[in-house]
């Protein structure tokens, strides 16, 4: 039974790592969501995006995650952040960070549960808890499953300490539940079961015939936890029987799907003679990282030049050595064994034997197995203190200069992951041959604009890494974006042959081969991407382009649609659905799209453009005012947009507003012929002195006509206007009668009458004007 001063103890030991942990962490409130998987697992997925619901629960448990995983509670973490704070990075950060705050509460108390030893479990939780290796998994919002498996892990081993002293069905399927939540986060704690059995020998003392200190006893000894040890080392594997199962189950579930995703790496790439290099090598320099916690990074590359011979040596003298040792005191000293063959078991998943992506070791990974050692560390330097006359004095000056020294470094890594430029930029100063950081720095660095920056990183990953066919395709959507058509399908075609089944590559070839006017060979692509990834958003919304380039709008209009079944809040999809509509002559329906669109994402420029000139030529001129306008906000370099702003306020009776956007419109676009017309109409037919301006008139209609070399009637119909606005009505005959005749080729009744009608005023020597009541006449 805990005492009442254990119990002030506890809760103000449990307040302190509150808040030394928020003080570490606190500025993840202010990073922004990376470019490194947060888009895969957050910001880029639509069913996490989606928040909690009947579709998005089934998609979490019944699919692969795009990263190549199973790990559906993960998503639902991920699926309620959404559904409560929408893509505010801050509070999926936060969330993250209560997590590990949870974690390290339990962790404190489960150790101090088990040994009673207060002290010792609450400078392993406050290292637990600061330690700069956990930054990743905390800072990172696609580690979540880090956190979240991190705190199922204590929580299944809290419900195996109360099994233990007092064995039941109920207790067990509690261990079972916990357990099952805690894959289902991430696998990596198939190791839990072979975790409970070292808990088992220390400090639960369940083996038969040993007592707490290690020396052998005649009877059963209670342990601190009130468990009663004695079990025979059978029954102890025997009763953990389905906890295995479980984790079997797991391990293959996860070796399935990563090699099904392609993220499983052969041996051809990867020999299996450097894995077990890496992994011996990596063991001790994790633990290196413990004790220096420098120089670290969201991805160690494997070297180009490999390990030498001595490395590999020395890592391997240090490993036996200690496990030798570990060995020896087993029985005087078990939480040395306990704390070792925790490190070295829990890392094993993920130590590179079967290989999961470009990385020789990962920060993330030391989350749970660096437990294991500083239990080693706390506990033994507890007893070597224990043998001084100052020794308790000194050692708790170490313990807290040493968290002191935790809680900085954490504070200034945590600021390495603010957002992506910082984080990658990071980890190139402290890596070699960073391939992949060079391709995300540069992603980065081209999101804000840095086009030449972003390019010399494509080209730096391509040095290190020739065939990376990410850097290729990064490199492709950058040219595309230039212009440069035929250098952007080279890069493309370049990560086909490293990478023939990716589907982005095939996706932007055929943009690329679609601005190439290639439409046949584009549409092959787009096709071979949704054959690959068949929910490719992006390829579905460019296959209906190219389809509705190629008038086959029925199929387009499916296509569009696939997208909205996929992605129902889509404004892309819907704005090429509407424009698609349009010319089936589906106006009604273009306009709902539109409006959609538009409400989902009001600054698309190109809604409310294509908004207002349906409106526009449904007479509804105030409304195509509206849209137009919002799309001049929203993109001002728009002549044509700002040449129909012009007409709408002509018609709508705003003659200077019009005037003012034809000005601008020259300004912009000098040749734009429409605008230079429009303006000399307006000036040759408009009474008011302050508006009409007959020689300025003429002036830019001989502009207007040069450009059009006098070969269009409406153009030359403006210069008559315009030189009987100036009294040279001969000139006005002889133009109107030429616009006559090249309109009388095309048929235009209409138009013709409007013009002979003109044309006879000339003759009589009256000049034409325009009234507000006929403005549907003008150009």
């Amino acid at each position: 039974m805990i005492r009442a001063g254990n119990k002030l103890y506890i809760t103000l030991i449990c307040a302190g790592l509150v808040l030394v942990t928020f003080v570490a962490f606190e500025q993840v409130r202010n990073n922004q969501f990376v470019n490194y998987d947060d888009g895969t697992y957050v910001t880029e997925n639509r069913h996490v995006k989606a928040g909690i619901n009947r579709d998005s629960i089934i998609w979490a448990f019944a699919n692969i995650h795009p990263s190549g995983n199973w790990h559906p509670l993960t998503s639902l973490s991920h699926m309620l952040d959404c559904q409560l704070f929408g893509l505010d990075p801050a509070w999926h950060h936060m969330t993250s960070l209560l997590i590990h705050i949870a974690s390290t509460l339990l962790l404190f108390y489960v150790l101090q549960k088990m040994t009673g030893a207060i002290w010792r479990s609450a400078f392993v939780a406050a290292a637990f808890a600061l330690h700069p290796l956990h930054v990743e998994s905390v800072a990172w919002v696609a580690e979540r499953k880090d956190v979240l498996s991190g705190l199922f892990w204590m929580l299944t081993i809290l419900a195996y300490i109360r099994y233990t002293k007092c064995p039941g069905i109920g207790r067990y399927l509690l261990i079972v539940l916990f357990f099952s939540l805690g894959l289902m986060a991430k696998p990596m704690l198939v190791t839990l079961p072979f975790v409970l059995i070292l808990l088992d020998y220390w400090p639960l003392n369940r083996f038969q015939g040993a007592d707490q200190n290690g020396t052998e006893t005649a009877g059963q000894s209670e342990s601190v936890s009130g468990v009663y040890s004695g079990s025979s080392v059978r029954c102890l594997f025997t009763e953990k029987i389905p906890l295995f199962a479980l984790a079997a189950v797991s391990s293959a579930i996860t070796f399935i799907v990563q090699k099904k995703a392609g993220s499983v790496w052969g041996t051809e790439i990867l020999p299996l003679y450097l894995r077990i290099a890496n992994a011996l090598v990596s063991y001790i320099k994790y633990i290196g990282k413990m004790i220096f916690p420098t120089r670290l990074a969201v991805l160690y590359p494997y070297s180009r030049n490999g390990f030498t011979a001595w490395q590999l040596i020395i890592c391997i003298l240090i490993l036996a050595v200690v496990s030798a040792f570990v060995i020896y005191m087993a029985r005087k000293k078990r939480y040395l064994i306990v704390g070792w063959l925790w490190y070295l078991g829990t890392l094993v998943p993920v130590i590179g034997l079967i290989q999961v992506g470009a990385q020789s070791m990962a920060d993330r990974y030391t989350y749970l197995p660096s437990i294991g050692i500083f239990t080693m560390v706390v506990w033994g330097a507890a007893e070597l203190s224990a043998k001084g006359r100052y020794g308790q004095i000194v050692s708790a000056t170490l313990a807290g200069l040493s968290l002191a020294a935790l809680l900085l470094c954490t504070r200034a890594q945590v600021q390495y992951w603010q957002n992506s430029q910082t984080l990658c930029q990071h980890a190139i100063e402290v890596t070699e041959d960073n391939f992949v950081m060079h391709i995300n720095l540069g992603l980065a660095l081209y999101s804000q604009g840095l086009v030449s920056e972003a390019e010399s990183h494509y080209l730096q990953a391509l040095q290190i890494k020739p065939g990376a066919p990410k850097a290729h395709n990064n490199l492709a959507v950058l040219l595309i974006g230039q212009g440069a058509l035929q250098e952007a399908i080279r890069h493309c075609r370049q990560a086909l042959m490293s990478r023939p089944d990716f589907a982005e590559a095939h996706n932007n070839l055929g943009n690329a081969l679609a601005k190439n006017n290639n439409l046949d060979e584009a549409i092959r692509h787009f096709q071979q991407a949704l054959k690959i990834t068949p929910d490719h958003i992006g390829a579905h919304n460019n296959l209906g382009s190219a389809l509705a380039t190629k008038g086959d709008h029925d199929e387009a209009v499916e296509r569009y649609r696939t997208v909205l079944r996929l992605d129902p809040d889509s404004p892309i999809a819907l704005y090429n659905l509407g424009r698609v509509l349009v010319l089936q002559g589906k106006r009604a329906d273009a306009i709902d799209c539109y409006q959609e669109s538009l409400r989902l994402k009001s600054d698309q420029h190109e809604s409310h453009r294509d908004l207002g000139m349906i409106l526009f030529g449904l007479g509804k001129l105030d409304q195509a005012i509206f849209h137009f306008e919002c799309s001049i906000k929203i993109k001002e370099d728009q002549p044509f947009v700002l040449n129909k702003l012009g007409e709408s306020y002509f018609l709508y009776g705003e003659i200077k507003k019009a005037l003012r956007c034809w000005n601008k419109v020259l300004e912009l676009e000098p040749e734009l012929i429409s605008a230079i017309n429009n303006l000399a109409w307006v000036k040759a037919t408009q009474k008011a002195t302050d508006i009409g301006d007959p020689n300025e008139a003429v002036q830019l209609a001989l502009r207007a006509c040069e450009l059009t070399k006098y070969n269009r009637a409406d153009v030359l119909d403006t210069l008559a206007v315009a030189y009987a606005a100036a009294g040279r009505f001969d000139e006005a005959v002889a133009t109107a009668q030429k616009a006559v005749e090249i309109i009388t080729s095309g048929g235009n009744q209409e138009q013709i009458q409007e013009i002979r009608d003109r044309l006879e005023l000339y003759r009589k020597g009256k000049p034409y004007q325009q009234h507000s009541d006929d403005r549907n006449s003008s150009k």
